[in-house]
């Protein structure tokens, strides 16, 4: 019996828990789970913010279960539900790294997860969220489904992201599910508010893999008001549900986790699909991920050796991705590598949104993930959905789909101040020049960006793209008077163009600056060759460094543009 326990001890293991409660101490539970972890030899992510921990963390079973019992002393984690899986060691150590499984990372955070890239006015009460269903009452909803108007007012909503979707998600006969094919967590705000009238007056069963998404995604639909009271969520998540039905129950598939697994489930149940040749497929440990927003991607073995180069469903769908690089021109990337990141504040363009420029510049940050780290966020002046109509006398209907928010720093003053979710016809045709009107809200978005640096910085840049570029510009002739308030040292201005707002223009910027635009015979038809180049020319000569190319309205990532970037931005390691 003993040596049974020995043996079982021995045993390889994944703990996952969270807790959302008020943390009295940060630094003391950050030296309380440091001295732990590291005596008993834990490796993994543990997040502490001020409302709560989220922790995924993997060792010997024992010590595991040492660190269970030490932390359930403490009167913080009364209730807490330790998920607690054997495993096998990690064999791929490509795969333990990049999921964190090859040291001990602790870190003290803003929040425990990143629920939107745009600070909420009203941040959801997570003592709002959904009811907890236990396994076995999740089941018990689906499975009799469509027996009362109760069941018949069901819809599954997966709180997860694509890449884990891709693999597993719950199907029962009778019940919608609803997967918001998102790239990341941070996404699903927008969706949600998409799709609220679908879901109002629903009874609405949430799931993710271990319950922390929802908590917060539930609190937010129910904010929502009158028709949103009905929100449910998975207690546990898809793993407390696996252990409950071993077989899978309504769960198909694999459930995708964040750790040297990578996915749990039975290994003749597969969903999932080659990108390449669309065969059945599941497996990620090849790490294959799409060339321009890097999310995983499935492909399998036969398709992996004939191109090592793939584009998401994603970035199929909606077109986001940067110019690409030929592979015959592909070249090894010298190293550039710095013990501090520079943190980079990045300001998207008109009638875009952060999660967007997150996406069309993935193949930049890539390229400069050694010596950068970026920062997106939504600009503060939300815009209304319009659409042109034929001018050839037939009516058109709006667009036949959902579309996430998109925000200004700049708006024309005689524009429709509606910024509800319906879609709008345009009163007047599409004006290339538009930007050329957009010359009020300048003062709210400073102010925004003063409240949003203060709290999140310091930022060694601001990089803008287009209308982003002409609000850096802004800040960038104020650089002196903002001392405190907004404090960088460098712009990145992409297609930008002038805005004629702040005082004293007669004298010229005086800001080091990178200005990137294409050239004259170049193929940008968003903003003109002559409005780059007035506004690099509002810099002083000393301090503006410049790339003219060919590419349209984008950020090359290829070679020379790139090493220019780099060169630039060496100055300030």
């Amino acid at each position: 019996m003993t040596d049974k326990k020995s043996t079982d001890d021995d045993k390889y293991g994944v703990l996952l828990y969270y807790k959302y409660t008020k943390i009295p101490d940060l630094d003391d539970l950050f030296t309380t789970y440091t001295s732990n972890c590291t005596a008993l030899s834990l490796l993994g992510r543990v997040r502490l913010a001020p409302d709560g921990v989220n922790v995924t963390i993997g060792g010997k079973l024992s010590s595991l279960n040492e660190h269970i019992a030490f932390m359930s002393k403490n009167q913080l984690f009364d209730g807490t539900d330790f998920k607690l899986a054997t495993c096998s060691e990690p064999i791929n150590d490509k795969i333990a790294e990049e999921c964190g499984f090859t040291t001990l990372s602790i870190r003290i955070v803003k929040e425990l997860v990143t629920f939107s890239s745009h600070p909420l006015l009203k941040p959801p009460e997570i003592s709002n969220a959904g009811q907890h269903l236990s396994a076995i009452e999740f089941h018990s909803l689906l499975q009799n489904a469509n027996a009362s108007e109760t069941s018949r007012k069901l819809v599954l909503l997966d709180a997860r992201n694509l890449y884990e979707t891709r693999i597993g998600k719950f199907h029962a006969r009778n019940v919608e599910t609803l997967d918001p094919e998102i790239r990341q967590y941070s996404d699903l705000p927008s969706w949600l508010d998409n799709q609220s009238e679908k879901l109002r007056g629903k009874n609405i069963l949430m799931y993710c893999t271990g319950g922390i998404r929802c908590e917060m995604a539930s609190a937010y639909i129910k904010s929502k008001g009158p028709g949103f009271e009905n929100v449910f969520q998975l207690y546990g998540g898809i793993q407390r549900y696996m252990e409950q039905f071993p077989d899978g129950g309504y769960f198909e598939g694999k459930n995708f986790v964040f750790d040297h697994r990578v996915s749990v489930g039975p290994s003749d149940n597969v969903v999932g699909n080659c990108l390449v040749c669309n065969f059945p497929f599941d497996d990620y440990s090849s790490r294959s991920r799409c060339r321009y927003c890097r999310m995983l991607v499935l492909v399998c073995h036969a398709c992996k050796g004939k191109n090592p180069s793939y584009v998401c469903e994603l970035c199929q769908k909606y077109g986001k991705f940067d110019e690409p690089e030929p592979e015959s021109e592909a070249k090894p990337e010298p190293a550039l590598k710095s013990s501090k990141k520079l943190r980079i504040l990045c300001l998207h363009g008109f009638r875009q949104n952060a999660s967007s420029f997150k996406g069309r510049t993935a193949s930049l940050a890539k390229k400069l993930k050694n010596v950068v780290e970026f920062v997106f966020i939504d600009a503060p002046h939300q815009l209304q959905f319009i659409y042109q109509n034929q001018e050839t006398g037939e009516t058109k209907f709006p667009p036949n789909k959902v579309c996430n928010r998109k925000f200004a720093w700049f708006i024309d003053p005689s524009a429709d101040k509606n910024t509800s979710l319906n879609w709008e016809m345009a009163q007047t045709p599409f004006d290339s020049l538009q930007y050329q009107k957009q010359t009020a809200g300048y003062d709210e978005s400073l102010t925004y960006l003063k409240e949003f640096m203060t709290k999140n910085g310091p930022f060694d840049g601001i990089l803008g793209f287009s209308q982003g570029a002409a609000m850096a510009a802004c800040v960038a002739a104020q650089k002196s008077s903002l001392k405190g308030e907004i404090d960088f040292r460098f712009v990145i201005l992409c297609s930008g163009f002038h805005v004629s707002l702040v005082e004293d223009e007669k004298n010229l910027i005086n800001c080091p600056s990178l200005h990137i635009y294409g050239s004259d015979h170049g193929k940008d038809t968003q903003i003109a060759f002559d409005a780059s180049k007035r506004l690099m020319s509002s810099f002083e000569e000393g301090s503006a460094v410049i790339i003219e190319h060919d590419y349209g309205h984008i950020i090359p990532t290829r070679s020379p543009y790139i090493d220019t970037i780099k060169d630039f931005l060496e100055r300030f390691l």
